[in-house]
């Protein structure tokens, strides 16, 4: 077994605990003998307040992760947090003695974060848009993220500091880009193009 073969079975084994974890925090325990199997599912399916739940690989230290996102995204909070070691055969195979995991809620969202190891590193594929009420809003996410080791790029995306992407959007700039005008539609884009952070006074 190679190195990668090792490091995806190890992700199984940690994605699977989580899914199981969740599952027994979540679902509750219903001895009545009079309870069919149809109750039982409705309630299980009544406690998925979210379907998909992005999850998060990072290196290290999953409450690190998590008190850094909840510094930025004011309205959040930490909902578990959980330390288990790795199997043998994984330890055998390079795997590290230990890996954490930790379930937040930032903007009405559960996100599990898997701190289990340098192998995995985020990229441009897969970003998250912030929706902003306001260029005061922009301004906000935007130097926060890019800050202690975050990076701007263009067109409203940055990075954070663990290198997760971001577009920092203001809700106007979708009416900017769609709109009817072709003038508005042409200014809009034309001059995003030019941007790094988004700012609407100058897209109009």
């Amino acid at each position: 077994m190679n190195n990668y073969q090792s490091k995806f079975l190890t992700l199984l084994l940690v994605t699977t605990i989580i899914g199981c974890t969740k599952a027994k925090h979540e679902v509750p325990n219903n001895n009545k003998a009079d309870t069919n199997s149809n109750q039982n599912l409705a309630q299980k399916n009544d406690l998925i307040k979210q379907k998909i739940t992005p999850s998060l690989w990072v290196d290290k230290d999953a409450k690190a992760v998590v008190d850094y996102y909840l510094s930025i995204f004011k309205d959040g909070k930490m909902k578990e947090y959980h330390k288990y070691e790795n199997p043998p055969e994984a330890k055998e195979q390079g795997g590290q003695d230990s890996f954490e995991t930790a379930v937040m809620e930032i903007g009405d969202i559960e996100f599990n974060i898997l701190a289990a190891g340098p192998y995995f590193k985020f990229n441009e594929s897969v970003s998250f848009v912030i929706n902003c009420k306001d260029q005061a809003e922009v301004d906000y996410y935007w130097n926060a993220l890019t800050a202690n080791g975050g990076q701007e790029s263009y067109c409203g995306w940055c990075k954070d500091k663990y290198g997760l992407s971001w577009q920092v959007v203001p809700v106007e700039y979708f009416d900017l880009i769609n709109s009817n005008d072709p003038k508005i539609r042409e200014k809009a884009m034309r001059n995003t193009l030019k941007q790094k952070k988004l700012i609407l006074s100058e897209l109009k």
